[in-house]
């Protein structure tokens, strides 16, 4: 499943918080679902597959939080990116996707999660981006 430009509608919510400039949905393999309408699909693209690989090291970092004493690791749910004048927003959205948006540093950073968390609670089920699955056949 890639973008088709069906879902780029649903991005607007999570940029109606001031001050948020850019907003993209892309799956666990980098592959961009959705865009905004501020980003050139090529950027998007691009930071759909950097955002990727910035999540799977986000989730790898999980033991380095590990503190309840029976071996079992957190669950990762966002990251936050920081700039000298700007952030980088990241959280899961659904299964097998991640939501990311990001802003200048005058946004109100938790009204930002905030927004991106009632965004995905609400459509979920439409953000979600179930594994690839090999039909069998060969290539």
């Amino acid at each position: 499943m890639t973008h088709n430009g069906a879902l780029d509608w649903m991005l607007s919510e999570a940029l109606a918080v001031p001050e948020t400039l850019h907003a993209i949905l892309l799956t666990r393999d980098g592959l961009l679902r959705a865009h905004s309408q501020g980003i050139a699909r090529d950027e998007a693209d691009r930071q759909a597959a950097a955002l990727c690989g910035v999540i799977s090291i986000s989730r790898s970092t999980t033991g380095f939080c590990s503190h309840r004493g029976d071996g079992a690791e957190p669950t990762w749910r966002q990251t936050l990116i920081e700039f000298d004048d700007a952030f980088v927003l990241l959280i899961a959205a659904g299964d097998g996707s991640y939501l990311a948006v990001s802003a200048t540093d005058r946004v109100d950073l938790e009204a930002c999660g905030f927004r991106m968390q009632q965004l995905v609670e609400r459509l979920g089920s439409a953000m979600a981006s179930p594994a690839r699955q090999d039909a069998g056949n060969p290539a």
